[in-house]
């Protein structure tokens, strides 16, 4: 294999090359903390993978590629936490927390600094994909290099998408070069470039599926490119406000999938085909592996941290609680009452402990005697998906870490709603994990049932039938209704059942015009117990105060100051 030795001084690298205009905002450290002036550029090109599942150099903390909370500046906590805890599917307990009343409540400013996190890791991100591309542009014909430049083009496109779908436009930039400001895109423009940077590359990316395999999961393929290609034409309607509508181009990406991926169905060791998909060793599991066309590659000893799946097992456990995976509860997530109807319409359905019934002071300590107070009265997640009748039902209500309520009249901690076990730091086949507290589940950034749901929505968009899709993921999820006229509530709600908590329920509400509107309302919505809808210019985040006032390139989106 080929490699160049990219010569560039770190000190400009610290020093002005972010793809941002928040340059004063940023403490960027070097790709290689025991390099001096240079590093290979097989470093850079595993650098930049590495900043979809870490958040720095050494791990959990202590040498992080930006300055601020290092456990809250990782990609996926970043962007999950803006796309999930808005919504109608989870809350945050801790609402004390710096700018989680905002969040929660869709009341957040220019200045906040969850927004900031953000925008300034996807920035940081950019400017490593361009500084790659930039120092091996004379290698580009090469054949080893050509594949490598492609899947940094891919990356650095998933990064504008995630710029144009939560802030409408990016800063922009495709050259490393310290002393030029990236310069606004937004709307078509940029839904434009993406669709013709992913159109572009896709025939120089491996082909699909090649890396669904031990020795490459987690490298982008076309299946991938494909993914992304058919959820940016999904929302095309929302980037570019009605200009185009791109619902068959969806539809044919997704279809370019078929054959290639397949869902996992089949049960092993009493753990669904749906569970399975977010477990341990759903990077060796081969049916979960099959489903997964893009994952976050985390590991309990190589890649600890704590966003990534660290944040979403420890953040939806508490101390007590059977079959943690983990030594370290955080008492963060909880399902809001709005996701558990999505299950039970009827939330008086839903197993819960019987009001007269004490939960004993003693006799709770192991997660055998708690699985036996618990069956008793039929709470355990088990008897959930059992009366929703769906394997995707995946939620607590049982006793262990303290008495639950469905819904709460005031958010002040952990049992103010459900338990959600959809992320386990368990394995399938019953071998013992990396680490105790630090999981090992990768996380299916792309994974096939999207594009199962995006083809149902684009379908149905164009006036077609859209039951056959829908009705093959509840036969995986064993689900006891099945679909028999799709509607735009019917498609919303499956899109949360399926998907909820991995970090997209913002962007599907926004494309069905329920995000801000009173069209769709749910608990703590607008800050209101019941719901209430928000202004419309909330569909979309603000440019950080700190880039405006850096970038005179960039301009705040309508509504803000």
């Amino acid at each position: 294999m080929k490699h160049i030795f990219l010569k560039t001084a770190l000190a400009a690298l610290l020093m002005g090359g972010v793809a941002t205009s928040c340059i004063n905002d940023l403490n960027i450290s070097s790709i290689d903390p025991q390099s001096s002036s240079s590093y290979g550029d097989m470093e850079l090109l595993a650098k930049i993978y590495s900043t979809l599942g870490l958040t720095g150099q050494k791990g959990p903390a202590g040498s992080g590629d930006i300055s601020s909370d290092e456990g809250e500046s990782g990609f996926y906590r970043t962007t999950f936490n803006l796309q999930e805890l808005c919504t109608d599917e989870c809350l945050w307990a801790w609402q004390t927390d710096p700018d989680i009343p905002q969040i929660t409540n869709i009341d957040w400013t220019a200045s906040s600094v969850r927004v900031q996190w953000a925008f300034q890791r996807l920035a940081f991100d950019v400017t490593l994909c361009n500084f790659y591309l930039t120092n091996t542009e004379d290698k580009a014909e090469d054949p080893d290099y050509k594949l490598y430049r492609a899947e940094v083009r891919f990356l650095r496109a998933l990064h504008m998408w995630y710029f144009l779908d939560l802030w409408g436009k990016a800063p922009f930039k495709t050259t490393y070069d310290i002393y030029e400001l990236p310069v606004e895109k937004a709307g078509k423009e940029l839904y434009d470039w993406i669709d013709k940077e992913l159109t572009e590359i896709e025939p120089d990316l491996a082909e699909v599926g090649a890396f669904n395999n031990s020795s490459n999961f987690g490298r982008a393929d076309k299946g991938a490119a494909y993914m992304l290609h058919a959820r940016l034409a999904l929302n095309s309607a929302v980037y570019t406000k009605g200009a185009v509508k791109d619902y068959q181009k969806a539809i044919d990406y997704c279809d370019l999938l078929d054959g290639k991926y397949e869902l996992s169905k089949t049960e092993k060791n009493g753990y669904t085909g749906y569970e399975q998909v977010f477990m341990a060793d759903n990077d060796q599991n081969q049916q979960a592996m099959k489903e997964i066309i893009l994952p976050i590659r985390q590991d309990g000893v190589k890649t600890r941290n704590y966003g990534g799946s660290t944040y979403l097992v420890c953040g939806t456990r508490v101390a007590g609680m059977p079959r943690m995976g983990t030594t370290n509860g955080w008492s963060c997530i909880f399902a809001r009452a709005a996701m558990v109807q999505k299950f039970f319409s009827n939330l008086e359905d839903v197993p819960m402990l019987p009001a007269d019934v004490e939960i004993p002071t003693k006799g709770l300590d192991t997660d055998e005697q708690i699985d036996a107070f618990d069956a008793e009265y039929g709470i355990r997640t088990e008897d959930m998906i059992k009366a929703a009748g769906d394997d995707r039902a995946l939620l607590y209500s049982g006793v262990g870490g303290g008495r639950r309520k469905i819904q709460t009249d005031a958010i002040s901690g952990f049992t103010d709603g459900l338990v959600i076990v959809k992320w386990q730091n368990y394995r399938s086949d019953g071998k013992p994990v990396s680490h105790a507290t630090y999981p090992d589940t990768d996380i299916p950034l792309f994974r096939l049932a999207e594009a199962y749901l995006t083809r149902a929505e684009a379908i149905f968009r164009q006036g077609g039938d859209a039951t056959g899709d829908i009705n093959e993921l509840r036969k995986r999820a064993n689900c006891t209704r099945k679909v028999q006229t799709v509607t735009e509530q019917e498609l919303i709600d499956e899109w949360a059942r399926e998907f909820y908590l991995e970090g997209r329920r913002r962007s599907d509400l926004v494309r069905f015009g329920m995000f801000t509107t009173n069209k769709y309302l749910w608990d703590w919505k607008g800050g209101a117990m019941n719901g209430t809808s928000v202004a419309s210019y909330y569909n979309k985040y603000p440019i950080p105060v700190s880039d405006i006032n850096n970038n005179r390139n960039m301009s705040q989106n309508e509504g803000y100051k």
